[in-house]
C-alpha cells in the first residue's frame, strides 16, 4: 500500500465544499436524482467549454465507449482493430458488444497506435479502428482518420486520458466518427463516475439517448413508447450532473497545470542519460494525464523516485497478457520495447513547483 506521505501518480480532484455542497444538498433533497435538467446543462456546457457540437452524458466512460461502438454499427462477430496498451474497458467494450479485438502494435516512442500496423490489421470484417490517447498524449489521428476513410469503417476515439489535448489545433474528440471521455475518480475531471459521448453525425444522437436509457425514448409516456432495439443503463445522474458543472469552473486552470508540468519535464529531462521523453508531433498538444517517461531501467526510476516520497510506475498492463484476451494475441513488437522503458511520473495538478524540481534532480544524479 502506498504511503500516504508519498506524492502520487494519479489523485481526486474536487470543488471547493463550499461551492459544491450547498447546491449538492439542493439536488439529493429536491425529489430529481436521475437524469434530468442538471445533466442536459452539464451537457451543454461541457460541449461548449471543450469545442464540441453536441455531447451525451453517461454513467461512465465505458458505458459511453460502449453506445460510441453500437453507434458505429459495430455488431457481433465485426472486428475492431486496437490497442492492447490502455486501461482493460477499452477492450473488454469491444468483447461485451460481441465483437473481436484486432491488437494493432504501438509506436515504441510513444505507447500510441502505430498507422501502418492499424492499417495491416484492416480486414474484410473490419468496422472500426479504436484509437486511445495514451496518457494524454494525442495518436496520429490524420493518418488514421485517412485509413479509416479509405477502407469505408469508423474511426473512434477513447479520450479517457487525454481531456483537454489537442491534434492539429483541434480539440481532441472531434476528429473521430465517436469519442468517448472518462470523469471516473482519478481522471482529469470526475463526476464522481461518468463519462461523456461525442457523435460527429447528429443524426446518430436520438438512438445513442435511447440506447442509454433501455431503448426508451425520454419525453415520451411509458405508456405510450415502444422499444425496438435493447438498451442500456448508462444515464447520467443530477448527482453527477452538478458535480460536473461546479468541476468545469476549475477544469481549465487544473488542465493547465497538467500542460505546464509535463512541458516542464519535456524541458528538463531531454539529453539525461539513459531516458527518453516522449516525442509530440507538431500541432500536437497533450493534456498529460500521466507523465510518459522511457528508460533505460524503468525499475530503478521507480526506486530513485521512492527515494524522495514519489510514486512512479508502470500504471497499465497490456491487455493482451489477460487470460480473457489470450484468443487474440499477437506478436507486438513495438509495445514490447515501449513496456519494457516505461514509467509514468505523477505531474498532475498536485504537483508544485518544487515536487517537479526535486523529481528531475534525482533522476538527474541517477
Amino acid at each position: 500500500m502506498m504511503s500516504e506521505s508519498m506524492l502520487p501518480i494519479v489523485k481526486v480532484r474536487m470543488p471547493p465544499a463550499a461551492a459544491l455542497m450547498p447546491v449538492l444538498e439542493k439536488v439529493l433533497y429536491g425529489g430529481m436524482l436521475a437524469e434530468g435538467e442538471h445533466v442536459y446543462e452539464f451537457e451543454r456546457r461541457f460541449a461548449a467549454q471543450f469545442g464540441f457540437p453536441q455531447v451525451l452524458g453517461f454513467s461512465s466512460g465505458t458505458g459511453a465507449l460502449h453506445v460510441a461502438l453500437l453507434s458505429c454499427g459495430v455488431e457481433p462477430g465485426d472486428e475492431v482493430v486496437t490497442t492492447s496498451m490502455t486501461a482493460e474497458p477499452t477492450n473488454t467494450t469491444i468483447l461485451q458488444a460481441g465483437a473481436v479485438p484486432v491488437f494493432a502494435d504501438v509506436e515504441a516512442a510513444t505507447g500510441n497506435l502505430d498507422p501502418a500496423s492499424v492499417e495491416a490489421c484492416i480486414g474484410p470484417r473490419t468496422r472500426a479502428i479504436l484509437v486511445v490517447h495514451y496518457a494524454g498524449y494525442p495518436a496520429r489521428l490524420s493518418a488514421l482518420r485517412d485509413i479509416a476513410d479509405r477502407h469505408g469503417v469508423a474511426l473512434i476515439e477513447d479520450c479517457a486520458h487525454a481531456l483537454g489535448a489537442r491534434y492539429d489545433d483541434t480539440a481532441i474528440g472531434a476528429v473521430g466518427d465517436a469519442a468517448i471521455f472518462s470523469f471516473q475518480a482519478i481522471k482529469h475531471m470526475t463526476t464522481v463516475d461518468g463519462g461523456a459521448l461525442v457523435l460527429r453525425d447528429p443524426t446518430r444522437l436520438r438512438d445513442a439517448r435511447k440506447l442509454r436509457w433501455f431503448g426508451l425514448e425520454k419525453g415520451v409516456p411509458r405508456t405510450e413508447v415502444d422499444i425496438t432495439r435493447v438498451g442500456y443503463k448508462y444515464n447520467m445522474t443530477n448527482v453527477a450532473g452538478v458535480i460536473g458543472l461546479h468541476q468545469l469552473d476549475g477544469i481549465d486552470a487544473a488542465i493547465d497545470r497538467h500542460k505546464a508540468n509535463g512541458r516542464f519535464f519535456d524541458a528538463e529531462l531531454v539529453g539525461v542519460p539513459g531516458l527518453s521523453v516522449t516525442p509530440i508531433a507538431d500541432g500536437s498538444e497533450p493534456s498529460y494525464w500521466i507523465y510518459t517517461l522511457l528508460a533505460d531501467d524503468s525499475d530503478d526510476v521507480e526506486r530513485r523516485l521512492a527515494d524522495i516520497g514519489v510514486t512512479a510506475s508502470k500504471l497499465h498492463r497490456p491487455n493482451h497478457l489477460h487470460s480473457v484476451f489470450a484468443p487474440y494475441r499477437r506478436d507486438l513488437p513495438g509495445l514490447a520495447d515501449f513496456y519494457r522503458r516505461l514509467v509514468h511520473i505523477p505531474c498532475g495538478w498536485w504537483v508544485d513547483d518544487g515536487d517537479r524540481a526535486r523529481i528531475v534532480d534525482a533522476l538527474r544524479r541517477g
